[in-house]
């Protein structure tokens, strides 16, 4: 027989009127703002795990309409406020439609949480559900928006160790776990207190969903290791800064250029003069060049001079011309007596920022998407370059929130993770520092230092252990440089890649599956499938 959950539901009060009505909205709406304020740059991580038990105790046992419509509310109070950025100098209205888009995702999953509330130990299905979602979100529409992944917000929690355990994947899997188990156990006792029964089976599954995720963290910490398995490799990140905030620093390209050639230069003086080390190799941010320098001599020139001052190789991070049509955000390392030796192209490119879909249907939102005349075309090779003996896997921007593009620089044999990037656009708001969080996540996943130059800021050295050990300000020329150490070992997320994904995603589908089957019988026999 399939087993159910048996257990009568606490009885609800039997006040009526419009604030009884509210009060499951508005605790759904409470529920995404607490994930939200779980991220950076907050340090309040354990929010998430209130928010999630919020959220089980609006979805539990709700007809699915309903529950897609709370879904929806809580998808709103969670991608508003963390996604705000996106509207930083372009305005509004594509913030909202982003954010409803991804709201409407986290809608159609809530749903599907409603539907699996109804079975024994629902907070191991809902968690499961929750993860393909973000799957889901990852993947589609144009290449998915993998931002809000619940992993992303744990940099500074207890639960980081699972990700080199499983990966994000099953970061976020084992936190909304918990979170959901938490609200099981209030249930449970609430239940006892009306009752006086205890179900053993079901509570021993409410203690499952809370302790297991924090028993697997514990587990995970040897996994987490930052010895320098291969020696060491002193790195300097140049951040040279922009002239001012916003789109139109894209217009100054020269100067852009300029202030990185020219704080590397004075990298180069301060090692002379004995206060800094010599660094093994130097990492400017992405769009340090946007003009080209295959074409533009003037460019070639400036960084030609500034590599050969400071006498190390060097990763520009450069727009090259594709074509008379399109364009290549790309990575060249520059080595003093050679010139560019090496190119890496960004993978992942950003639609509606590198390349336009939909341009007509995107106008009727923004009339900014004519900025983007000239689009970008992704590049369709690994970026792992040899700098003066040290392979390092490179990772542009916002490659860095897509599993695969991270993992395949390591497989392919990065020692360390470079993570070029360029954040002006966004001015000072949270997205440089929620991407920064990813870098930390990514470090403990794959077991590598991560390296961070940003043309604007936060720049950032992180160790293999997600610890970031140095960085700069936000709007202000800097160099960091860092002895990082270099590993060649992989952890059980980097061998297994997307197979605990796959898992989580099956089980998902498993408790759908028996949720409908339950339904149906319930149905035939007219009864209350729980």
């Amino acid at each position: 027989m399939t087993p159910v959950d048996e257990s009568p539901p606490p009885a609800a009060p039997r006040t009526t009127g419009l604030p009884r009505r509210l009060l499951r909205p508005a605790a759904a709406v409470l529920s995404g703002l607490l994930l939200y304020a779980s991220f950076p740059p907050r340090t309040v991580w354990w929010l998430v795990l209130p928010g999630f038990a919020l959220l089980g105790w609006v979805l539990h046992g709700r007809r699915l309409r309903a529950a897609f419509g709370l879904g929806l509310l809580s998808g709103l109070g969670f991608m508003l406020p963390l996604l705000r950025w996106t509207g930083e100098d372009v305005g509004p209205v594509p913030w909202l439609a982003l954010a409803t888009a991804e709201a409407l995702f986290i809608a159609v999953g809530c749903l599907a949480i409603a539907a699996v509330t109804r079975l024994a130990y629902w907070p191991l299905w809902a968690a499961a559900v929750w993860t393909l979602d973000e799957a889901v979100r990852a993947r589609i529409p144009f290449g998915g928006f993998p931002w809000g992944k619940i992993a992303f917000g744990q940099s500074e929690s207890p639960f980081l160790p699972i990700a080199a355990l499983g990966g994000t994947p099953l970061l976020s899997f084992a936190v909304v776990l918990c979170g959901f188990g938490l609200y099981e156990a209030v249930r449970r006792g609430v239940a006892y207190r009306s009752t006086g029964k205890i179900p053993r089976a079901a509570v021993a599954g409410a203690a499952a969903s809370v302790l297991v995720p924090v028993a697997g963290a514990f587990a995970a910490l040897p996994l987490v290791d930052d010895s320098a398995e291969n020696g060491t490799a002193t790195v300097a990140a140049i951040q040279g800064n922009v002239p001012r905030l916003g789109l139109d620093f894209n217009a100054q390209r020269r100067a852009v250029l300029d202030n990185h050639a020219r704080r590397t230069a004075q990298l180069a003086d301060e090692v002379k003069a004995g206060k800094v080390k010599q660094p093994d190799f130097v990492l400017w941010p992405e769009n340090s060049s946007d003009l080209d320098p295959y074409l533009n001599a003037d460019a070639r020139d400036i960084i030609d001079g500034a590599v050969r001052e400071i006498g190390v190789p060097t990763v520009i991070g450069s727009v090259v011309e594709k074509g008379s049509d399109s364009l290549r955000n790309t990575l060249i390392e520059w080595e003093p007596d050679k010139g560019p030796v090496a190119t890496y192209d960004k993978r992942h490119i950003q639609p509606f920022g590198e390349y336009m879909p939909m341009r007509t249907v995107a106008r009727f939102f923004s009339e900014d998407v004519d900025r983007v005349q000239r689009e970008f075309v992704p590049g369709t090779e690994v970026g792992v370059f040899d700098l003066a003996g040290t392979r390092v896997g490179l990772v542009t921007c916002y490659e860095a929130a897509f599993d695969d593009a991270v993992r395949d620089t390591v497989t392919h044999g990065g020692q360390m993770i470079a993570v070029p990037s360029n954040n002006a656009t966004f001015g000072r708001s949270e997205m440089t520092y929620q991407q920064l969080a990813m870098s930390q996540v990514r470090a403990v996943e794959h077991g590598r230092a991560v390296v961070v130059p940003v043309t604007s800021g936060v720049s950032a050295v992180i160790r293999p252990d997600g610890t970031i050990v140095e960085k700069s300000g936000m709007f202000t020329p800097d160099a960091l440089v860092e002895d990082v150490p270099l590993r060649s070992s992989l952890t059980p997320a980097t061998r297994m890649g997307p197979l605990p994904e796959g898992l989580i995603a099956l089980l998902a589908l498993a408790g759908l599956g028996w949720a409908g089957v339950t339904a149906v019988r319930a149905r035939r026999t007219g009864g209350t499938a729980r």
